[in-house]
C-alpha cells in the first residue's frame, strides 16, 4: 500500500489516515502521544508535535517515516522517544 510520504509539514490526523491498521497510533502510543485524542491533531504538523512534547523533530520524523517499510526500529523509537531541550 502506497501511503505517501511523511513531512515535518504532515498533520498528525494525516498521519493516522495513512495507516488505518493501527501502525502510527501505536507508535504515538509508544511515544506517550495521546494525539488521536487531542483536538490539535487536526491542525497540528509532526514536527510542531514533536516539539511540543519535547522530542528531537528529525528523530520522530524518521520513526514514522519507517512504517512504510515496516519499521520503525527499537532504535530510532528510543531517539523518538527521547526528550531533548527545544529552543523556541
Amino acid at each position: 500500500m502506497d501511503t505517501g510520504v511523511i513531512r515535518g509539514s504532515t498533520t498528525i490526523v494525516e498521519i493516522l489516515r495513512m495507516y488505518p491498521d493501527g501502525r502510527a497510533a501505536r507508535l504515538m502510543a509508544e511515544l506517550s502521544w495521546a494525539c488521536a485524542h487531542c483536538g490539535g491533531a487536526f491542525h497540528e504538523p509532526l514536527t510542531l508535535a514533536a516539539k511540543r512534547h519535547g522530542r528531537d523533530p528529525r528523530a520522530v520524523l524518521e520513526a514514522f517515516r519507517a512504517l512504510a517499510s515496516g519499521g520503525p526500529t527499537e532504535e530510532q523509537v528510543e531517539a523518538a522517544r527521547r526528550r531533548v531541550s527545544v529552543r523556541a
